[in-house]
């Protein structure tokens, strides 16, 4: 069937973080702009889905409701049919998010003090897991050539070695700069990591978005050497539009690592899930990969056009295309603006809402990410706005 990916939805004053953020930026926007910043779509979430919660909702006691069969079954399905990556039910711990799992995850694997290993520019929650938890950083900033990123191995085989770091918290498909790692380059990370001793927790909640010509190897399936030290975080949340329902899967196969896990998400009473979260998990994982297909597409389509309308009107602007996620990475530096007049230029004169890069780390000063999950007309309309504004700007 055909899904509905071009009807716009309103979120006004619906408590839409990113909506409410843009009114807070600019009280003066239009009603046609739709915010770029936030990794939620501007979709309608999967028929399969919000029909399968209706039914779902006549019958239903909404009481206390842990993990069931089913749900578990879906779970084990998904990452076999989509990643062939085969886990067992028991594997699987759930959250109510992939940040609290980092947090809880850095306290069960390591003490106050000790290093936590970052690639930057990265997803800014790895920062606020690190430091909230008295942990130290330690950032190994991504290779950046010519629009690519890639890991930079000498530096963090150094840094690695250092007894005083534990942990690698590793993004894959990376957030913000949307690399798909090769199998190759997980091979090379894994045999630091095996080397030296250290845990790994991954974030793979964007392992279901990869552009045509990529493929995601999980990282807990390459080497089960892997296994006694790695804990995958993965979640519906992303792929089907699901964060607001609070459910996240995070797969650990060692059971030593997965009672110690499981032992610091009891103590802050973090190991419930709500009854609906479960239920639209299991619905997305059954029902909807006929949706996520159509809509993998058309993120691709979304990419190209901004690829295509930077590198053919503004081609100081550097928009490369992505591998994996539905962000997409944006260089602005050639307009050689401080990161504040940037904002101010894009938020005010453009209605071109991003995410600023240097939330990202200091190696995303004068970059903008922003999201390709809307309808492909309030995308261009966005890309129109941001040209107006850039040609008035050169008069």
């Amino acid at each position: 069937m055909g899904y509905d990916f071009t009807t716009r939805v309103n979120r006004k004053n619906t408590g839409s973080y990113k909506w409410e953020q843009m009114y807070q930026w600019n009280p003066n926007v239009p009603d046609d702009v739709i915010p770029l910043s936030v990794a939620d779509m501007e979709f309608k979430n999967a028929p399969e889905i919000i029909d399968g919660l209706k039914d779902f909702l006549d019958d239903a006691i909404l009481g206390y409701t842990g993990p069931y069969d089913a749900f578990l079954n879906a779970v084990v399905d998904w990452q076999k049919k989509r990643h062939g990556w085969d886990i067992e039910k028991e594997w699987i711990v759930n959250t109510p998010g992939i940040v609290s799992a980092f947090y809880t995850a850095i306290r069960a694997l390591s003490e106050n003090g000790d290093g936590v290993i970052i690639f930057r520019p990265v997803y800014y929650p790895f920062e606020s897991a690190i430091v909230d938890n008295a942990r130290k950083e330690v950032n190994v900033p991504l290779v950046h050539h010519n629009g690519e990123y890639t890991i930079d191995f000498e530096r963090f085989a150094e840094a690695a070695r250092d007894p005083e770091n534990k942990i690698l918290l590793f993004c894959s498909p990376h957030n913000p700069v949307g690399r798909v790692w090769r199998k190759d380059e997980l091979e090379k990370l894994a045999e630091i990591v095996v080397e030296n001793d250290l845990f790994v927790i991954s974030d793979e909640v964007w392992y279901d978005f990869v552009m045509p010509g990529h493929k995601h190897t999980v990282f807990a399936a390459l080497d089960e050497k892997l296994n006694d030290r790695l804990i995958t975080c993965t979640a519906p949340s992303k792929t089907f539009n699901l964060a607001g329902m609070m459910t996240s899967n995070i797969i650990i196969s060692n059971k030593v690592v997965r009672k110690k896990f499981s032992r610091e998400l009891e103590k802050v009473r973090g190991d419930m899930v709500g009854i609906l979260g479960l239920k639209a998990c299991e619905l997305a994982y059954t029902k909807s990969e006929a949706w996520l297909d159509e809509l993998l597409r058309v993120i691709d389509t979304n990419q190209h056009l901004v690829h295509n309308y930077f590198k053919e009107n503004f081609s100081e602007i550097k928009a490369p295309l992505i591998e994996g996620t539905y962000l997409q990475w944006l260089d602005f530096n050639a307009l050689g603006m401080t990161n504040e007049e940037l904002e101010e230029f894009l938020h005010i004169d453009a209605a071109f809402f991003t995410d600023e890069g240097y939330i990202f780390g200091e190696e995303g000063n004068g970059f903008e990410r922003i999201n390709l999950a809307l309808p492909t007309d309030a995308l261009e309309g966005a890309l129109h706005r941001l040209g107006k504004a850039l040609k008035e700007k050169r008069c």
